[in-house]
């Protein structure tokens, strides 16, 4: 696994790089601007990015979203010293595999990275809007979208959170694979998504299911 840094706090970034290496990740390269980072992916293909919001010439969103757009199949993981729900709202629905601020421990930021880097939406806990928020007009029709899912289906929906792909799905719920393509199929249809990862975004964003990839804090 190939991982490539955007961030301009020099320090932190080789900090990061040294004890991801410590644990046997590979950070090919750390960039300190977008325009360094988007050549770096043009030049690397790295597995994961892992980039800064707060870049000093471009939005880390942004960004995020060009790396996907370049090398498709790439995860972005927002690293950032931003404590912002709507940030992690962004993030997500832009297919973002997790953010992580930069004062999360050392050994759960490391955590992180692994479970972002096997598939696993990662966003912090405190950081997920509350039960007592007041909906949106989008919640709740996320909402209603949701409630068609069978209880089968939720529960193939939260392991495609957990990033399983379908063999293990097919073990964990022993059922046939050609039961679970059906499964992932329903649940596109019915979230109104197109891929496993959209759907695994939406159900992280809308809180459709427990996330053991998240952070807490």
């Amino acid at each position: 696994m190939k991982i490539l840094i955007i961030d301009d706090h020099r320090l932190f970034a080789e900090a990061i790089r040294s004890t991801l290496r410590e644990h046997g990740m590979d950070v090919v390269e750390v960039a300190e601007t977008a325009a360094e980072g988007i050549e770096a992916v043009r030049r690397e293909r790295p597995d994961l990015v892992m980039v800064d919001l707060g870049l000093p010439d471009g939005d880390g969103l942004e960004v995020g979203e060009q790396v996907m757009a370049e090398v498709p199949g790439t995860k972005v993981l927002a690293v950032t010293a931003m404590n912002d729900p709507r940030a992690v709202q962004k993030a997500v629905s832009l297919g973002f595999h997790g953010y992580l601020t930069k004062d999360t421990s050392m050994p759960r930021f490391v955590d992180s990275v692994k479970a972002a880097a096997a598939g696993q939406v990662v966003v912090p806990h405190r950081l997920v809007a509350g039960p007592g928020a007041t909906a949106s007009e989008e919640e709740r029709q996320a909402a209603m979208l949701a409630d068609q899912l069978t209880p089968r289906e939720m529960r193939v929906l939260a392991l495609l959170v957990e990033g399983a792909g379908s063999p293990t799905i097919s073990d964990r719920l022993s059922i046939s694979p050609n039961t679970v393509r059906t499964h992932i199929q329903n649940i596109l249809t019915k979230l109104q998504v197109h891929s496993r990862l959209e759907a695994a975004t939406f159900a992280v964003r809308f809180g459709l299911v427990n996330v053991p990839g998240r952070q807490s804090a």
